[in-house]
C-alpha cells in the first residue's frame, strides 16, 4: 500500500498534467478580437473640401467665422461642424442665436463653392458649360417654432436661384422668393437620407430628388456657385428659446462637384 506521501505526490503530478493540457489548448486556439470603430478627427477625412471655403454661426456680428484652405483640411468645431464618430458623415448645426451674415438675418454652418484648391471663389454661367453639385444628406433637426432649414442651393450674386428647403415635413425646391415652387414630398422624416442634384446648363437648372428630375428653372447669370450645409431659416425673433440648444441640423455623407 503506497504511503500517504506518494498519494499526495501523485495528486500533485495529476493536477499539473491537467492544467498543462488546458494551457496547451488555449495555446492552439487563435485570439478574438472585436473591431475598432473608424474615427475621424476633421470633416476632410470624410468630405474632399479642396474646392470649399466654410462659414459658421460664430464669430462677430455680421462678421461669422470663415474657413479656408488650406485651414480648412484640418479643421474641426463641435458641434457646428464634426465628422461623425463612424467616420461616415459630416455634421453641420447653425443655432437660432448664431451670428449671420451682412447680408442675410439667418445663421449658417455652410460650404461655399471655390476654386483653385480652395483660393479663389467659384463663379459660373448657366450658359456656358455644365455645371453639376451631387449631395446625399439628411435633415438631422429642426429650430422651434419656425422649423425651417435649408439643405443645399446654386448662389447666383446676391441671393439664391433655387435650394431644398424642408418646413416641418414638407420638403421643397424653391425658385427665387417663392419658396414653395415644388413640393417634393409632404412627409419627409428627419434621418431620411437622399441625394440632392442641381444640373446647371443652357440657360437652365434641372433640380433632381433621388435621381428624379423635379422641376426645370430658367436662369440666365454668370455669377454662380454651390452651397451645402444648414442654413438655419430662423433666428431669436421668430423661434424660442434663444440658445444654441436649439438649432437646425444637417448631415452630409457625400458632396460631388464637377464642371464640363
Amino acid at each position: 500500500m503506497p504511503s500517504t506521501r506518494t498519494l499526495v505526490l501523485a495528486g500533485i503530478t495529476a493536477a499539473v498534467s491537467t492544467a498543462a493540457f488546458a494551457l496547451s489548448a488555449q495555446a492552439d486556439t487563435p485570439p478574438s478580437y472585436k473591431p475598432v470603430a473608424a474615427r475621424c478627427a476633421y470633416p476632410s477625412e470624410v468630405l474632399d473640401l479642396t474646392n470649399w471655403k466654410l462659414t459658421l454661426p460664430t464669430g462677430e456680428d455680421e462678421d461669422p467665422t470663415e474657413i479656408t484652405q488650406p485651414e480648412l483640411a484640418r479643421f474641426s468645431a463641435d458641434p457646428w461642424f464634426q465628422a461623425g464618430t463612424a467616420c461616415d458623415a459630416v455634421r453641420f448645426r447653425a443655432a437660432v442665436n448664431g451670428v449671420t451674415t451682412g447680408g442675410s438675418s439667418y445663421p449658417r454652418a455652410e460650404l461655399r463653392e471655390m476654386t483653385d484648391g480652395g483660393k479663389d471663389e467659384a463663379e459660373w454661367s448657366t450658359t456656358d458649360g455644365t455645371h453639376t453639385l451631387v449631395v446625399t444628406e439628411a435633415f438631422m433637426a429642426l429650430p422651434e417654432e419656425k422649423p425651417h432649414l435649408v439643405g443645399a442651393q446654386v448662389h447666383g450674386g446676391d441671393d439664391d436661384v433655387t435650394v431644398f428647403r424642408l418646413e416641418g415635413s414638407r420638403l421643397y425646391v424653391t425658385e427665387g422668393d417663392d419658396r414653395h415652387h415644388r413640393l417634393v414630398t409632404d412627409d419627409y422624416e428627419l434621418g431620411t437620407e437622399f441625394e440632392a442634384k442641381f444640373v446647371a446648363q443652357d440657360g437652365e437648372i434641372d433640380v433632381y430628388y433621388n435621381g428624379e428630375l423635379q422641376t426645370t428653372i430658367e436662369h440666365d447669370g454668370d455669377t454662380n456657385y454651390f452651397k451645402a450645409g444648414a442654413y438655419t431659416q430662423a433666428n431669436c425673433d421668430n423661434s424660442d428659446p434663444c440658445g444654441k440648444g436649439n438649432y437646425g441640423e444637417v448631415r452630409i455623407s457625400a458632396i460631388e462637384v464637377t464642371h464640363s
